[in-house]
């Protein structure tokens, strides 16, 4: 085994002789918690890297047999076409609304520093908006409109600031650089040495270009401000904090012709009264009054799907927990669901009636605590 490098059973967490179909469930619940795109954590990426190797190891046959009988060296100098060009992704993940770019040359070329990053303009930076929405909609899943506000390429001059027709001018002092090098040499005992010192060009601030005739849209900043609205859609059991990549919404290139960034929407539960989430599971609390604990009763109890009726034990404890097996919401992922947990909280009277003064003492007497009331 090469130093560092873990055996690819234990990266998915399965025996050696798990089928196909445990290798490919495990890689899907790791892939969806690790994948960068919605897994900010520093250590997310190098995971989600180990555990997509793994995987296009195990899942083939032949590549599986070669590592079980040689180990690593069995399995090494392998291109991310030949670990991933023949696997099927969107039979594994679906319409998950993440993104996902599984082809070689993309997240996993990118990954595997299998390819070079294509010459060309810089892309353009990331976009974040934060996106709440209620609990149904985690429940369910489906559609949401995002409002956000970006900078994009002036449609009037592409980008350049230059009123249409005309185009920036070069600064001859730099020659379009923005910078300017002075070069000194000093001749020392082990003979000439050169130094160079670079510094903004004070011609043109370090812009490069003159624009002599501004774009009347964008002022010759060359972008303008839109707001803009977007439709994503929202898997279901969707977890908190995670982020679905739109390519293509971020912002502008600063060079010309190069393409936007993305948009990384940040889903969030909304504050709900009824219901606090942990994961999968939906948390509520509910009072009761004293006799309904001693003696037991049924209590109506909101869920996502409707109201149902829950049987409270007699001789039911404050803080004890009802569970609703089911009831929560859907795991992200996989075919199960969260359940819902009631906690009971006893309700004792601040101003008792009299009636109920003379109940709770007969109470008491039976108890054998006969200390005399204060209100007598």
């Amino acid at each position: 085994m090469a130093a560092g490098q873990r055996d690819y059973y234990e990266v998915l967490g399965v025996p050696r002789d798990a089928d196909a179909s445990a290798i490919k469930n495990a890689f899907r619940e790791l892939a969806m918690k690790y994948h960068p795109d919605r897994n900010k954590a520093p250590e997310a990426e190098a995971r989600f890297k180990e555990i997509a190797e793994a995987y296009a190891i195990l899942s083939d046959p032949s590549k599986r047999a070669d590592y079980d009988s040689r180990g690593f060296a069995g399995v090494a100098d392998f291109s991310a076409e030949d670990l991933f060009s023949n696997i099927d992704f969107g039979d594994i993940f679906g319409d998950t609304g993440f993104g996902f770019d599984f082809s070689g040359g993309g997240l996993f070329g990118n990954f595997f520093g299998r390819h070079r990053r294509p010459r060309g303009p810089a892309k353009g930076g990331d976009l974040e908006v934060r996106l709440e929405i209620p609990l149904e909609k985690v429940n369910s899943g489906g559609e949401e409109i995002v409002h956000f506000n970006r900078p994009m390429s002036c449609p009037d001059c592409n980008g350049s600031g230059a009123q249409k027709g005309t185009e920036p001018r070069q600064c001859g002092s730099c020659g379009g650089s923005g910078k300017q090098v002075t070069t000194r040499q000093q001749t020392r005992d082990e003979g000439s040495i050169s130094f160079q010192q670079i510094t903004i060009c004070p011609v043109c601030n370090g812009q490069g270009i003159f624009i002599d005739d501004p774009c009347r849209q964008c002022g010759g900043r060359g972008e303008i401000n839109r707001d803009d609205r977007l439709k994503v859609t929202i898997p279901e059991g969707v977890d908190e904090g995670t982020a679905l990549r739109i390519p293509g919404h971020g912002l502008p290139s600063r060079e010309t012709g190069g393409v936007p960034g993305d948009l990384f929407v940040i889903v969030y539960s909304k504050p709900d009264p009824r219901f606090e989430r942990h994961g999968a599971d939906l948390w509520r609390r509910e009072i009761i009054e004293i006799p309904d604990a001693v003696l037991g009763s049924r209590v109506s109890i909101p869920t996502l799907d409707g109201q149902v009726e829950v049987s409270v034990p007699a001789g039911s404890q404050p803080d004890e927990v009802l569970r609703l097996k089911g009831k929560g919401l859907p795991v992200f992922g996989a075919p199960m669901r969260g359940d819902m947990n009631i906690r009971l909280q006893l309700h004792v009277p601040e101003k008792p009636t009299r009636e109920e003064k003379d109940l709770y003492l007969q109470l008491r007497q039976i108890s054998g605590k006969r200390n005399k009331p204060f209100w007598q």
